[in-house]
């Protein structure tokens, strides 16, 4: 199943590794490094640049990994990955 995260963008739920809270997360210096690593390598894709950013989703892809920087907030996302998890 498909998780929306915002304008025209979804990913499949089994590739999530990760739903981050945008304000607690980058309080943590690792978690600053990891989006700044994600940026310099061109794995960061913003859904809504004209929003402000409430959270980040990190999917696998491939071999590597991409991260999604949306303004929906994580405990939507958590929400809708539960509701797809009761449905299988």
């Amino acid at each position: 199943m498909y998780i929306h995260l915002g304008s025209d963008t979804v990913v499949n739920s089994k590739d999530i590794i990760a739903i981050m809270d945008m304000d607690t997360a980058t309080v943590s210096k690792n978690s600053r490094e990891f989006l700044r690593k994600g940026q310099y390598k061109g794995n960061v894709i913003n859904v809504e640049e004209e929003q402000i950013p409430k959270s980040f989703v990190v999917c696998k892809k491939d071999k590597d990994f991409v991260i999604y920087i949306t303004n929906i907030s994580s405990k939507t996302l958590e929400g809708r990955v539960k509701k797809i998890k009761e449905a299988e």
